[in-house]
């Protein structure tokens, strides 16, 4: 079998059982002529005996010629077919007949790669043509050519240096691929061989030696389609859940042209995709992805980098990096042109070392130079076609609009939050092992864990099968003095509640935010009027309209009313009712102590991940300090309003629908500030007024029991169905609270009640038009 330098090994594919044939003696070529023949020439009477092809040394194929200039029992190879075959003059060899199709059914050439260089150095700057080349190696019809074979042409080429005179140049060829194909054609190509016959069919794909200086014009394609995907290759092998639709972009756009034949994509005009960019949540899969691809291709092993590997201390080395990862891509492609494998190159955190450029003040500018180095490589003067980049990030808004364009990450991929058959899919790819091994207890459902990890990563799918496994191992650990494992460890089995206890333990990073929620849903709502129920029915109806309605992907509700009202525990109970999969609340709790900048990016945060959700819920809690208004002064941030006014009405991605829910006390300062036109709808909570709510929510406590609640209501019937009193719903709760503590509630109650109205009623004496007790 010939290595790659014309080499081969005894018991290679070319051998055959040896039938007829004998020993010959290694002479020199008659005439110089029989040099460009690629033949081994014997006497006629040999020839004969040894047919079409023989077989030197059960180790080397030749066409066999015919020559009465070549004594009997002597062959004649020329100084090519010598060096090839390792031959020496006056050395005995061993030739016998050789039937290439005794070895292989496929014995004919679909393709043939051959590296064209000069047969002496020559000072030739004028480009061959690489069709006349080709029309000469196809002349060899019916000749055997073989892997690291050597052979040598002659050609005519036109000098413009010497005023267009034409000449023969002789040229050195070596034979570096070849794909074999049956007899019908080229078209049915059936993979790599070491041997084959030519035949009107085969394609001839040229290579320059970089070495030899040669250069060429007018280039033979392949007509041939390139093997770019393993045989038996299937995108289930890769372990890789909810990311079909991803894959087939990435394949349509990124490997589809790849795999025709290089003559059909020229007639199109195209070129290749030479970069993508992955984007999404963490967790998602994209690196994952990447990774995996390489493993589908016949391709070059992909160079994988992590972006902040790139970055150097030093000047000028962070650039020189970039230059390496492209080097051996360069040096294929200088030798094979287009039929270069493809080099992957996978960038993992991109946004480390292409931000925007111009926004980086150390004053080294490296972040600048790194990618204008990269800009170059990807897209620059010599670029190449053999390149496929792979950039992968979280923040897609800090990368460089340069490498954003077409021509460089042209294809730009959200690997978004898998729905609920893409989580089913991660599901049994991350407990195949456990089914597997009858480790998976019957009661596990993996369609309803599928709909119950809603917003669920892939990598928090797999986060909640280990702590599932983690709750399975602790029940069969024996504590004593030292934790041991139980007898029964063999009976283990992962069962259902081990996953909802997981599910308790293992929260999505893009889902509910319960505990928050669950502050301010801790009680159940009072229904003290009618509007209550109201506002909960128009809450679901939203809930709904943002969930169905084509023109409603985006709806904004303000919740306003007295302070204590209930607004904030309205719009918690509307998300936590709603099913969706994303709930957050942007509270002024959360921010204390924050700059207004470090404000801005946490609600802007919040926003940007309800984007990563096909359904959200946001909750803008208590607007008015959201935006540090102060009624001395007045003051107010305007750079957080101005957020909030953008962010109120800025339309999610496509496929996403948001629904915003903002609460305030004090809609007149919004009304001032502009910013009530943001929303689509207002609902008014309202104070405590008369005795029939009060009552209701006494009721609602059972604090009081029936002849207790006839004294209060009795004693407090006045003060309350006076038209001038209110009072929010927080400060009544609180207030029989603190009354239950008391030795005698009932009058404690009553008198703080008297006691409030009396207050307010000061209040309103002196001050223009306040009666909201409890303000």
């Amino acid at each position: 079998m010939p290595s790659h330098h014309g080499r081969s090994a005894r018991g290679s594919q070319h051998r055959q059982p040896s039938q007829g044939g004998g020993v010959y003696s290694v002479v020199k070529a008659p005439d110089k002529t029989m040099a460009l023949k690629n033949l081994l020439f014997m006497n006629p009477k040999d020839a004969r005996s040894i047919g079409a092809y023989g077989l030197l040394d059960d180790r080397f194929v030749f066409t066999i010629g015919m020559s009465d200039m070549v004594e009997p029992s002597t062959i004649a190879p020329n100084a090519f077919q010598r060096v090839w075959a390792d031959m020496d003059f006056e050395r005995d060899v061993h030739l016998t007949p050789f039937d290439p199709f005794r070895v292989k059914e496929d014995a004919y050439i679909g393709e043939i790669i051959i590296q064209v260089s000069f047969v002496s150095r020559k000072n030739i700057t004028d480009k061959i043509d690489g069709q006349e080349i080709a029309k000469v190696v196809k002349g060899y019809q019916r000749h055997v050519l073989s892997l690291g074979q050597i052979f040598a042409i002659s050609v005519p080429y036109t000098s413009d240096s010497e005023g267009g005179i034409t000449r023969e140049i002789n040229l050195r060829c070596t034979v570096t691929e070849i794909k074999s194909v049956g007899e019908k054609g080229a078209g049915q190509q059936k993979g790599q061989s070491h041997f084959g016959i030519m035949f009107e069919e085969s394609d001839v794909v040229l290579q320059r030696d970089p070495e030899s200086g040669i250069q060429l014009k007018n280039i033979p394609k392949s007509r041939m389609a390139k093997s770019l995907f393993k045989p038996n290759f299937k995108f289930e092998d890769l372990g890789i859940g909810g990311l079909d639709d991803e894959f087939n972009r990435i394949f349509r756009r990124a490997f589809a042209s790849r795999i025709y034949p290089p003559s059909m994509v020229e007639k199109l005009g195209v070129q290749h995709v030479k970069g993508v960019l992955l984007y999404g949540p963490p967790g998602t899969g994209k690196t994952l992805m990447a990774r995996q691809i390489g493993k589908m291709l016949q391709a070059h092993e992909p160079i994988v980098v992590n972006g902040p590997e790139i970055l150097n201390k030093y000047v000028g080395e962070s650039e020189n990096n970039i230059r390496k990862l492209f080097g051996p891509a360069e040096k294929e492609y200088k030798e094979k042109g287009d039929d270069s494998q493809l080099h992957i190159i996978i960038f993992d955190e991109l946004d480390a070392i292409c931000r925007q450029r111009g926004t980086k003040n150390d004053g080294t500018g490296t972040g600048d130079s790194v990618v204008n180095q990269l800009l170059s490589k990807i897209d620059g003067v010599d670029q190449l076609n053999n390149v496929l980049l792979i950039g992968m990030t979280n923040r897609k808004d800090m990368i460089d609009d340069a490498l954003l364009r077409p021509g460089r990450l042209e294809v730009q991929i959200e690997v978004g939050l898998p729905d609920e058959a893409g989580r089913l899919q991660i599901l049994n790819i991350h407990t195949s092992k456990i089914r597997n091994n009858g480790m998976l207890e019957n009661d596990v459902d993996l369609l309803e864990l599928a709909e119950l990890t809603k917003n669920f990563s892939g990598a928090e799918i797999a986060g909640l099968v280990k702590s599932a496994s983690s709750f399975a191992f602790n029940r069969h650990v024996k504590v004593g003095d030292s934790a041991n494992v139980a007898p029964d460890f063999e009976d283990m089995r992962v069962k259902r509640d081990d996953f909802m206890n997981a599910l308790n333990e293992v929260k999505p990073a893009f889902g509910v935010a319960d505990e928050e929620l669950v502050q301010y849903t801790q009680y159940p709502i009072i229904k003290f009027d009618r509007v209550i129920d109201t506002i909960l029915n128009d809450g679901r109806l939203f809930v709904e309209q943002v969930k169905t309605s084509e023109r409603s992907r985006l709806f904004s509700v303000l919740l306003y009313g007295p302070p204590g009202s209930g607004k904030t525990s309205l719009a918690a109970r509307i998300g936590m009712d709603s099913d969706y999969p994303f709930v957050k609340i942007v509270s002024p709790e959360s921010m204390v102590g924050f700059t207004e900048n470090a404000k801005i990016n946490a609600i802007n945060k919040v926003f940007n991940d309800s984007y990563k959700s096909p359904l959200s819920i946001v909750v803008v809690d208590n607007i008015e300090r959201l935006l540090e208004w102060v009624p001395i002064g007045p003051r107010f941030s305007n750079g957080i309003l101005q957020a909030l006014l953008v962010l109120l009405k800025k339309q999610p991605p496509n496929n996403r629908r948001l629904l915003i829910l903002a609460t305030t006390s004090q809609r007149g300062i919004l009304h001032q500030m502009g910013m009530d036109d943001a929303f689509n709808d207002e609902l008014y909570i309202p104070n405590i007024k008369g005795m029939a709510a009060f009552k209701r929510v006494l009721e609602s406590v059972e604090m009081f029991d029936e002849d207790e609640l006839v004294t209060v209501i009795t004693e407090l019937k006045d003060v309350v169905d006076n038209k001038n009193f209110s009072i929010a719903v927080k400060k009544l709760l609180l207030m029989i609270e603190t009354a239950k503590k008391d030795d005698n509630p009932t009058d404690r109650f009553i008198d703080d009640i008297k006691m409030l109205a009396a207050t307010s009623s000061s209040s309103n004496d002196s001050s223009a038009g306040n009666n909201l007790v409890g303000y």
